[in-house]
């Protein structure tokens, strides 16, 4: 078959399933259950490691510098990621980034049997979270080939949806595991999802990429790492999306660290308080997923993206200075529904205008640029938090948040209205 009638046949497919509601196409749906249950594992571990750091030292600053080594590995695979997804058999890498993070996590209670060993977590956390943007980055590539570029905020929304509908689920039972059985076991739990979710994948059939889509092998890893920086670079909405996500993501990524740390040592509860308030602001999350399509279609991207992003900001600055449970529940569920939103438009957009054959090389630059300095940021957060009260480093992290948000009215993104 010649690439021509590849392209005509592939657009067909296409056509096809996008005239189909999304729960209706069986490849889009056994997609859907496998990052569903992925999620809820990833749920569970981001709330059973930092328990079993607190447990076995009682000090955030711990907890976040094992988060930061763990963003630090993160960052180093998404310069290679791209490369990687661009070149290989995406439904293979997914399952494979599956198996490897299920026999990760899996080490974890069984070498905990012997008793508290920290050093296996600044191990295994780091393979995983670099595993992890290696899936990720093949997942944001698979979803328009299932659906197609029309139906992209749609499907995006519903997976957002679904995996926090399991995030409500995974924070509350592992707060609940590790209560009951200690937080070792909740990462047994995790590992037993990634099991499930590879199964899944078994059963979706990726749309075959057509010759020109596929990347030359012998150009070259250094060629194909500067062709994504150079489309983002020269994109101004991309551009200035990776810029202010960058300044975001370092002011932001030890916020679990800092909730959790302010609900069993400022406020003095227990695991299971901690499951339950992370469940009740993953609903947040379910909210946020469910409302994005319809309000980036009424106001627009940069609208959008600006507004949520100016909110987080702003349950960001109250959380270290409420005092009872129930309002932290309610700002954590503020906040990640408006993390949902905006980083669904972001990712909705980035697959819409990036051309097929960069799309993974693209996303790989763009979450090297947004996390690179991330890992630094939540060290210095909890640092801060143990020195000078979780009150007064949310308050100054969530202002400057809302200062991201306000320097995006300067930039493209204010008039960006994509879909």
């Amino acid at each position: 078959m010649t690439n021509e009638a590849r392209r005509v046949a592939r657009a067909a497919r296409e056509r096809s399933a996008e005239g189909r509601p999304l729960w209706r196409q069986r490849d889009f749906g056994f997609f859907w259950l496998a990052q569903t249950l992925s999620f809820l594992g990833d749920s569970f571990s981001l709330i059973a490691l930092p328990l079993l750091v607190l447990q076995a030292t009682g000090s955030v600053a711990r907890m976040g510098l094992l988060t930061g080594v763990g963003g630090a590995a993160m960052v180093v695979a998404a310069v290679f990621a791209g490369v990687v997804v661009d070149r290989v058999d995406r439904r293979s890498l997914l399952i494979a980034c599956d198996l490897v993070r299920m026999v990760l996590y899996g080490l974890v209670p069984l070498v905990w049997l012997a008793g508290p060993q920290l050093w296996l977590l600044y191990v295994v956390l780091p393979l995983c979270e670099a595993v992890g943007i290696l899936f990720g980055v093949g997942y944001v590539t698979v979803v328009r080939g299932l659906v197609g570029t029309g139906r992209l905020t749609e499907a995006n929304g519903r997976l957002n949806a679904t995996m926090a509908m399991a995030g409500v689920l995974g924070p509350l039972g592992a707060g609940l595991v590790a209560a009951w059985a200690g937080p070792a076991d909740a990462v047994a739990v995790d590992a037993v999802s990634y099991a499930v979710s590879a199964g899944c994948l078994l059963f979706v059939r990726v749309r075959e990429r057509a010759a020109d889509d596929v990347p030359v092998k012998d150009r070259g890893l250094w060629r194909d790492l500067r062709t994504g920086l150079s489309y983002l670079v020269r994109h101004p909405v991309l551009r200035s999306l990776a810029g202010l996500l960058a300044v975001f993501s370092f002011l932001s990524l030890g916020i679990t660290d800092l909730v959790i740390y302010h609900l069993k040592h400022d406020l003095g509860h227990d695991d299971g308080t901690v499951g339950t308030v992370m469940a009740v602001g993953a609903v947040g999350t379910v909210a946020g997923a469910l409302l994005v399509a319809r309000l980036r279609r009424w106001l627009g991207f940069g609208p959008t993206w600006i507004g949520a992003t100016a909110v987080c900001g702003l349950a960001f600055a109250g959380l270290g200075r409420v005092g009872t449970v129930p309002a932290v529940a309610v700002l954590s569920a503020v906040y990640l529904a408006c993390v949902g939103i905006a980083g669904t438009c972001s990712m909705s957009l980035r697959q819409e205008i990036t051309p097929e054959p960069l799309l993974g090389r693209v996303t790989s630059a763009y979450w090297t640029l947004q996390y690179a300095a991330a890992p630094v940021g939540a060290a210095l957060l909890t640092w801060a938090a143990e020195q000078y009260g979780t009150a007064r480093v949310a308050a100054v992290a969530g202002a400057c948040c809302t200062l991201v948000a306000v320097a995006g009215l300067c930039t493209p993104v204010r008039g960006a209205r994509h879909t």
